[in-house]
């Protein structure tokens, strides 16, 4: 299991990415894909979505469970991966490539407060 430190992460595993332009990509991590075993699909936010930060805002189904995947801080959704959403496999691939959807947060300090890797590690023993 990997846990890539350039990255912030949440207590409910989604990892998140800071762009050069300020805004966030998002995803699950290593752990909550080996957890859920083989992903079926998504369901992601549309784009133009206002998000509060913990919010429920997309669905992962595997063949073992469907969990929801949270907002990590409140903002707007710019994007969706649609290629995640055709070949919902490829988050048990790659998680950290297989990105989900992009935020343009609505404080960018809100990403402070987020774990970081070692944070992460701990969280899940």
């Amino acid at each position: 299991m990997s846990t890539p430190t350039e990255l912030r992460y949440t207590a409910s595993h989604e990892w998140v990415r800071v762009e050069a332009d300020g805004t966030l990509t998002i995803g699950i991590t290593d752990h909550a894909q080996e957890a859920l075993g083989d992903v079926v699909f998504l369901e992601l936010p549309e784009a133009g979505r206002s998000v509060a930060k913990e919010e429920a805002i997309a669905v992962i189904e595997s063949v073992k469970a469907a969990s929801d995947i949270y907002a990590p801080v409140a903002g707007e959704i710019l994007e969706a991966n649609q290629a995640a959403i055709d070949a919902p496999e490829s988050v048990n691939t790659d998680a950290y490539a297989a990105w989900l959807f992009k935020i343009k947060p609505a404080n960018p300090a809100e990403v402070e407060g987020l774990l970081d890797a070692a944070g992460y590690e701990a969280t899940i023993g």
